[in-house]
């Protein structure tokens, strides 16, 4: 398991034009941490830290330990906000983890065994590439794995055929909502052209 950790200074300088200051003169990414029973918090992350912690993919589904000016609380990605263009990260939203307290998260989802549908002639199409969690912070996985090396084509893989890990349940599923995951289906061919 890795441990992951980040360094953030409080800041009071709010609004727009703060935030584009902070970006282009200082290289800091301006954030904001909320939830528990504390009051939202303004801080400023380096954007090298934030670079760094996200070549990480575990780093998007798990608890984080950030210290903000001494104090240490455990949070979780919320919500990155990133330039269109460039793709780094413009500004962040963290959600402080309580122990004992459900949260949600969103998880990757890793296939494997996709090489035996498509063996049979079947293609494989990912529906989605992420599923919304709720657990306790201890439960929350790195990711979801769907198994596609049973599939045969026209077989649609559901949240409903996943097991979910220990203490973890998906969130659509607990509103009603079976999504399909994955599918797999016979390859489109293009209709050939009569030869004259």
């Amino acid at each position: 398991m890795n441990d992951f950790t980040l360094n953030a200074e409080a800041r009071s300088d709010l609004g727009k034009g703060a935030s584009r200051r902070l970006r282009r003169l200082a290289n800091l990414v301006p954030a904001v941490v909320y939830g528990g029973d504390k009051a939202p918090e303004s801080i400023s992350l380096l954007a090298k830290e934030v670079a760094k912690l996200l070549e990480n993919d575990a780093a998007y589904s798990h608890v984080i330990e950030l210290t903000v000016g001494g104090t240490k609380q455990n949070v979780i990605i919320k919500a990155l906000q990133r330039h269109p263009a460039k793709g780094h990260v413009m500004h962040a939203d963290f959600v402080r983890v309580v122990a004992g307290q459900k949260l949600t998260a969103i998880v990757p989802v890793h296939f494997i065994g996709e090489a035996a549908p498509v063996k049979k002639g079947g293609e494989i199409s990912h529906v989605i590439s992420e599923i919304e969690v709720s657990c306790l912070p201890k439960d929350l996985p790195e990711f979801i794995e769907v198994d596609l090396a049973n599939t045969v084509i026209g077989s649609i893989i559901h949240l409903s055929d996943l097991t979910a890990p220990k203490g973890v349940e998906f969130v659509a599923l607990a509103h009603g909502n079976d999504l399909a995951v994955a599918n797999v289906h016979a390859p489109r061919v293009a209709p050939e052209e009569d030869a004259e």
